[in-house]
């Protein structure tokens, strides 16, 4: 490929990723609304119906969510009655969340969400895996590399 055809948009990988991914979040969100979230803090919640409780920095490494990002999104959470925090006493930058009675029964609420995204996105399970393995590859590669 020559310099010039690097600048196409139909020769850019970031394009389509940026495009589905839009795409995708876009199908979430009328579901999401209903369950008065959003797709970001959808995924905290999903952590925290995995885990319980679980420490803020480990939350934000989970998420690849940076404490700029993740400190209001808590705060709002906290505010919806879905969280709850505490700091450590012997380190108040340590910050522990816990989901609340509240957040917990959001939980029974979502089930439906991922198969109904799921029944948006017609691909072939193979494919699908494929693709959930090649995007994984990339964060860690991303992870790994963090300078540009």
């Amino acid at each position: 490929m020559n310099r010039k055809d690097a600048l196409k948009l139909e020769n850019q990988l970031c394009f389509p990723l940026y495009v589905a991914s839009k795409e995708v979040i876009r199908r979430y969100n009328p579901l999401l609304k209903e369950l008065d979230l959003t797709y970001t803090q959808y995924l905290v919640m999903m952590v925290l119906w995995e885990h319980g409780t679980i420490g803020a920095k480990e939350l934000g490494d989970k998420l690849f969510l940076d404490s700029g990002t993740l400190t209001p999104l808590i705060k709002k959470m906290i505010a919806k009655g879905y969280l709850e925090k505490t700091q450590a006493e012997d380190d108040l930058r340590k910050i522990t969340l816990k989901i609340t009675e509240k957040g917990r029964l959001l939980q029974e609420k979502a089930l439906d969400v991922p198969f109904s995204v799921a029944s948006c996105i017609d691909l072939p399970q193979k494919d699908a895996a494929d693709l959930y393995r090649i995007l994984y590859e990339m964060l860690h590669q991303f992870m790994q590399n963090k300078e540009i």
